[in-house]
């Protein structure tokens, strides 16, 4: 018995100093993150202008989709792309 107590003790020792180890690694990481992350005007410029040109890409390619299984025609094909192009 009193070897079991000491393995258990032991385990919860190791799993005590993992777990603050851990905890204070992940601190320093965000941390370093945080201090390498850019200037909030920059990065709302390049989020502005990336979900059009996402939303564009998968309409278009949504488009071909429909196009390449027959639902669209070639010219039905062409007119929806002007529009998506176009706004």
């Amino acid at each position: 018995m009193p070897g079991l107590i000491r393995g258990v003790a032991r385990t919860a020792a190791v799993a005590g100093t993992a777990t603050a180890v851990s905890n204070r690694v992940s601190r320093r990481q965000a941390n370093r993150w945080a201090e390498q992350e850019p200037p909030p005007q920059q990065a709302s410029a390049e989020t502005a202008a990336a979900p059009g040109t996402d939303d564009k890409l998968a309409q278009l390619k949504e488009l071909g989709e429909l196009k390449t299984s027959g639902v669209l025609t070639d010219a039905e094909f062409e007119a929806q792309k002007a529009k998506i192009l176009a706004g």
